[in-house]
């Protein structure tokens, strides 16, 4: 297994570990009821999607 000869600087380390992070999802409210969805998918509340019914949600009292 090869050795590096020179010692890599603090700058190269921190370079490469300012990659390593975890970032939050990206949030939005639905246009039709309000609740915070996730960006480009249905709204798991309404089932509205860009102000159209893309899928029927039923109540689960039902």
């Amino acid at each position: 297994m090869p050795h590096p000869k020179r010692r890599h600087s603090a700058i190269r380390r921190d370079n490469r570990r300012a990659n390593d992070f975890i970032t939050a999802p990206q949030l939005t409210t639905c246009s039709h009821c309000g609740a915070p969805i996730l960006t480009h998918r249905v709204c798991p509340e309404c089932g509205y999607y860009r102000g159209k019914q893309a899928i029927e949600i039923g109540n689960a009292a039902e």
